[in-house]
């Protein structure tokens, strides 16, 4: 399933990605750190909901209280959540 998430408190955007049997694909960023964020997509590239959300939940950047890393375990937690 192709999802969309839109960010709450960041330079990204957005975030697009698929989901499937629990293990996240194709993660795309729209606005950010753009080489940060390449890196991000290919470092969760097959990895389960849990395990992003395990690693990247309440990572925060500079003095936002949140963070792309942050936004994207809310994501995968959202998708999970909504099959």
């Amino acid at each position: 399933m192709k999802y969309t998430y839109k960010t709450k408190g960041t330079c990204s955007s957005a975030i697009e990605f698929d989901l499937n049997n629990n293990i996240v694909t194709n993660v795309h960023f729209y606005g950010g750190c753009d080489g940060n964020l390449k890196a991000l997509s290919r470092l969760v590239e097959g990895a389960t909901t849990e395990e992003i959300e395990t690693k990247l939940a309440g990572i925060t950047c500079g003095w936002k209280k949140t963070s792309c890393a942050d936004q994207l375990a809310q994501a995968v937690r959202e998708a999970r959540n909504s099959q």
